[in-house]
This record gives C-alpha cells, structure tokens and sequence, in this order.
C-alpha cells in the first residue's frame, strides 16, 4: 500500500522531482534490499505525505518543493560521510540532509554507501517500540 502512495506521489510529480525520487528510491533499495517504505504525515495539503524508508527505525524521508528533492538521513549527524553528500540541515545534532536541484548528479556509490551507515546505525541502536 505505502509502494503505491510512493508510486502515486513519484508519477504526480510530473516533472524532474518525480524521477530524481523515483531514482534515489531505486538506490535505496539497491543499498538495502531489506528497507520498508511507508509514507507518514498526511494531511490535506500534503494527501500523499511523504515517502519514509525505514529498517529499525527510519533511515530517511524524501521530500519534495518546487525547486528541490529533499532527503533527510534521521541519524545523519552520526553518519560519515566522506563524499560530502550532506549539504542542508548542516547546524543541527541528529538529522543531516541532501537537497538535489534539477540538473545535479546523484554520486551514486556513495549514496547507496550513505544508506548501508544508516542501516548499520539503526541496527546498533535501533528505534524505540512503539507504546501499544
């Protein structure tokens, strides 16, 4: 169901957006083929949310503006990240961030080595259970 949403949000884009996304998820999976995707944070002015991929807990979000795709690593401060791909939410002490223009180029090697440091960073210490 969430695949479908995603599926849904990628071919509503319409533009660039669409498959930059469609292309960073493809890497996602290619990096972990264990990742779940879910879509969190509906709500009228945003009905098809934001597509989450997550394995014991969430790696990353991606979100899209008029002039950017966003992907936020939920751990990304503890992350290394030698190619330097984080270049927005620099300041803060948990979350890092990708913000990709039309036109920029996804180094994808060290993407998907981006994605298995979170995969690993959630498994040493995974999210906490959800209270029932």
């Amino acid at each position: 169901m969430s695949a479908d949403l995603i599926d849904a949000k990628i071919a509503g884009l319409g533009d660039w957006r669409g498959g930059m996304l469609a292309k960073l998820r493809a890497l996602i999976h290619a990096a972990d083929p264990e990742v779940e995707e879910t879509v969190k944070w509906q709500k009228p002015s945003n009905p098809a949310g934001v597509p989450v991929w997550e394995h014991a807990g969430i790696l990353c979000t991606g979100e899209t503006y008029k002039d950017k795709v966003k992907l936020t690593f939920a751990k990304g401060a503890a992350l290394a990240d030698p190619k330097k791909l984080f270049n927005s939410s620099l300041d803060g002490n948990t979350r890092r961030a990708i913000d990709l223009f039309e036109g920029d180029v996804v180094d994808e090697a060290a993407f998907k080595a981006l994605v298995r440091a979170a995969v690993e960073a959630n498994l040493e210490k995974p999210a906490r259970a959800k209270k029932a």
